[in-house]
């Protein structure tokens, strides 16, 4: 079971939320908006997509990293180096 199990129904409304903005980005282009307006929300979609990714991270954290710390090994290590470079990716966007 993932993490973010019991807020599935919540991530996936953020989702389909940022899609809607993002369908009205490509509305706002299509209409000839003005650029400071489409880079305004370009910007509100990049922030509502980290909020999700940071919403999934910290899901992560308390539960998958947590459970593998628990067991111990090799798991651990792997589950470490694997959050660490999630959060690079993460970072670098």
């Amino acid at each position: 079971m993932v993490g973010y199990s019991e807020d599935k129904a919540a991530l996936q409304t953020r989702l389909r939320r940022i899609e809607g903005q993002v369908r009205g980005l490509g509305r706002m282009v299509d209409e000839d908006a003005y650029c400071i307006d489409v880079l305004t929300q370009i910007s509100a979609a990049t922030r509502a997509l980290q909020g999700v990714a940071l919403a999934l991270l910290e899901d992560h954290l308390a539960h998958c990293i947590h459970d593998a710390m628990v067991a111990g090994g090799e798991e651990a290590d792997a589950k470490v180096r694997e959050a660490n470079e999630a959060i690079r990716r993460l970072v670098r966007s």
